[in-house]
């Protein structure tokens, strides 16, 4: 069999782009608040990540192409060589006071950072303990891990205890899970999980990619949200949602990220961040840290559309953020809701196996602190009409 016959194979891309229902990989044109330019016709996003509305903040941007004059547009080495920068080191102490931790490391990507963390701190003989719905980056950091990887179901504390009781207490165990879930919205149980981690002398590390920004009262994420800032041993975060950038890093105790720093090979082996996207994060966290009126937005917006979707009879699931999934459970059904709202100008995203378990399609819906009124407002009543249209609202 030759190599690439898997490849040649595969044609459900194909066939969907054919049939005009094909989602991914979709081409921006232009970027003009929270509305985007695709093929020519302007459309609502409800799609992305952009929490605060802080991607084409007038002071962030200054800060980027002020980075850009300054230090170029790349580093074009690994921050173990030649691509350390100053404002690296800077940006990595006001992520350590920020997070409330000793030190902090910036990793490439978000997705890197988890592999940085997991790979580096859990070894041969140790075990990893997950949630089984966290991140592909997570899950693909266990498997380059050589410790012994369990899972327990979903947010139920009943069978992470269950898991927990069955290794040594005498091994080395790290508990690992989302702040916030990415495709589901729902948060980890961290006042539960955190407790029951240390009653068997396990670490804790939280993914807090989409919490950061959003939620506690400083927005701190999820740790700060409960209230266990600190008892939470390493917490990850990216630069991509909130921060309007693109890298992660990781913070805790200064001695771990020290051997996180040098053993790390997706950090020595990996271009450093560049200064723009550096240069970005320091700025949105100075607004992150000064304007809470942005949450405080966000969350009134949340409460707009969850309350408006479940209104007309849509499935929001367990959400408890601006993440809000309507839960379709078949993907053909899902494929033609997206279809039917992207054709009255609506940005979403249709999710379906293996994003999520199979059965379980849904349309991700995200908000941003500046989408306004008028917006929201066409969003449900594009929502309203699509879906009675297609049978799934009655």
């Amino acid at each position: 069999m030759d190599l690439f016959d898997k490849c040649n194979e595969f044609t459900r891309a194909d066939e969907a782009i054919s049939a005009g229902l094909y989602p991914y990989f979709t081409p921006i044109q232009e970027v003009m608040g929270n509305k985007v330019m695709v093929r020519g016709k302007e459309m609502i996003m409800v799609g992305s990540n952009n929490y605060l509305g802080l991607m084409e903040h007038p002071k962030v941007k200054a800060a980027a192409k002020e980075a850009i004059d300054r230090y170029g547009v790349a580093t074009c080495g690994s921050r173990f060589l030649s691509g350390t920068m100053d404002i690296h080191e800077e940006m990595e102490r006001r992520l350590a006071k920020f997070s409330g931790k000793e030190a902090a490391q910036s990793v490439s990507t978000g997705f890197q950072t988890n592999q940085a963390i997991i790979s580096t701190v859990a070894g041969k003989g140790d075990a990893i303990v997950a949630d089984r719905l966290v991140h592909a980056s997570i899950i693909d950091a266990c498997r380059l891990s050589a410790a012994e990887v369990h899972k327990f179901k979903h947010s139920d504390m009943a069978d992470l205890e269950r898991v927990l009781q069955s290794l040594p207490l005498e091994q080395g165990k790290l508990v690992v899970v989302d702040g916030v879930f990415s495709m589901e919205g729902d948060i980890a149980p961290l006042d539960l999980l955190v407790p029951l981690a240390k009653k068997y002398n396990a670490r804790t590390l939280v993914d807090e990619a989409h919490a950061m920004g959003v939620l506690g009262k400083n927005g701190r994420g999820t740790c700060e949200h409960f209230g266990v800032e600190k008892d939470v041993d390493l917490v990850m975060g990216t630069f991509s949602k909130s921060f309007a950038s693109l890298g992660g890093f990781v913070a805790g105790e200064a001695k771990v990220i020290s051997f996180i720093k040098h053993f790390a090979r997706s950090i020595i082996f990996s271009a450093s961040i560049t200064p723009a996207s550096v240069a970005t994060v320091l700025a949105t966290l100075d607004i992150i840290e000064t304007e809470p009126e942005r949450r405080a937005r966000l969350w009134q917006i949340t409460d707009k559309m969850k309350t408006g979707f479940q209104a007309m009879g849509y499935d929001t699931g367990a959400t408890q953020t601006p993440i809000i999934p309507l839960m379709i459970r078949d993907d053909e059904k899902a494929f033609m809701l997206w279809k039917a709202t992207r054709d009255m100008g609506i940005f979403t995203n249709p999710v379906i196996y293996p994003a999520v378990a199979h059965g379980l399609a849904l349309i991700r819906t995200s908000y941003s602190a500046t989408h306004t009124e008028e917006e929201l407002d066409y969003v449900l009543a594009s929502f309203k009409k699509a879906g009675r249209a297609l049978g799934i609202l009655k």
